[in-house]
């Protein structure tokens, strides 16, 4: 019952923490004319981009790609402009995330905080048992829950208030995202 409690706490932790650092970021970056900006131009720019792909601009025009070249390089350059207007609530979200995982590590390291109903693969058994004493996979260590919780919280919130990033901005695992 205890581990129950506790797992709760750490849930609640993340999201709270997750709430935080959304309108945090809501605070410096989202609501910003500069952002405002940014945003509508790299809509402004996607829908282009997509308007001429539709078209049939292929590569036998050698002059249609050139347009198709330059409004793909305009859009990585608002992609980076928009990156840099981040930069700050970026930095600010670490350091308080940092600061709120270190409280909950001294207060929930070391100690089991769930139990998963399978034995994990051996990448994933080292992050969920860091900090545990003694070999039993099937223990959930605090970092690994928070970790988990984090990731899915903060980007089911970012969805919910609108600030989920563009899809073309947005990028895939190692910044790889489908092509469109």
């Amino acid at each position: 019952k205890k581990m129950i409690w506790q797992a709760l706490v750490i849930v609640f932790a993340s999201f709270f923490s997750a709430l935080f650092a959304e309108g945090l970021s809501w605070l410096l970056v989202y609501r910003t004319a500069e952002y405002k900006d940014l945003q509508e131009k790299l809509n402004r720019y996607q829908a282009q981009l997509d308007k001429k792909k539709e078209a049939g601009y292929s590569i036998k025009n050698k002059s249609k790609v050139k347009k198709l070249d330059r409004y793909e390089e305009l859009l990585k350059e608002t992609n980076k402009e928009m990156s840099v207007a981040k930069m700050k609530s970026t930095l600010a979200v670490g350091f308080v995330l940092i600061v709120l995982f270190g409280f909950l590590n001294s207060h929930f390291g070391g100690r089991v905080i769930a139990r998963l109903p399978f034995e994990p693969l051996p990448l994933v058994s080292k992050l969920s048992h860091s900090g545990l004493p003694g070999n039993d996979y099937y223990d959930c260590s605090m970092t690994f829950l928070y970790a988990l919780c984090s990731m899915s919280i903060r980007s089911n919130i970012q969805k919910a208030f609108g600030f989920a990033p563009p899809k073309s901005a947005a990028g895939g695992l190692f910044g790889f995202g489908p092509s469109q």
